[in-house]
C-alpha cells in the first residue's frame, strides 16, 4: 500500500509541477485531476501489468509500471480525455515521471540496506 500511494504521489506531482510551470489557472485540485486522470488509470494497469503489489520496491516492477504508464496514459490522454501529446510533452513525462517512478524506488532500496 505504501508503494501505491508513492507511485500516486508521483503522478501528482509531476502533473502538479507542470501546471505550475504553465501557469495554469483554474481550480488546483480539480484541475491537477483532470490532467492526472489519464496517467493515474494508467498507472493503475502498470501496477496490473508488473503484478507490483509482489515486489513493489524492486526498481525491474518501477520501470514496467513507468513505461505503462507513459505509453498508456498518452494513449489514453490523446484518445479518450481529447488532449494533444506534442512531442515536447511526451519526451518530459516520460523523463519526469521515470525519474519519479524509479527514483523513490532506488532511493528507498539506498535506505533499506542499511
Amino acid at each position: 500500500m505504501p508503494a501505491a500511494l508513492a507511485d500516486i504521489a508521483a503522478v501528482l506531482v509531476f502533473v502538479a509541477a507542470g501546471r505550475r510551470s504553465h501557469d495554469v489557472g483554474g481550480d488546483v485540485v480539480i484541475g491537477t485531476l483532470e490532467v492526472a486522470a489519464p496517467f493515474l488509470l494508467a498507472l493503475g494497469l502498470g501496477w496490473l501489468a508488473a503484478r507490483a503489489w509482489r515486489h513493489p520496491y524492486e526498481l525491474g516492477t518501477g520501470a514496467v509500471v513507468w513505461v505503462v504508464t507513459v505509453v498508456v496514459g498518452m494513449l489514453l490522454r490523446r484518445t479518450i480525455f481529447d488532449r494533444g501529446a506534442a512531442a515536447s510533452f511526451v519526451l518530459v513525462a516520460t523523463l519526469v515521471t521515470g525519474a519519479l517512478l524509479i527514483g523513490w524506488r532506488a532511493v528507498a532500496g539506498r535506505f533499506s540496506r542499511r
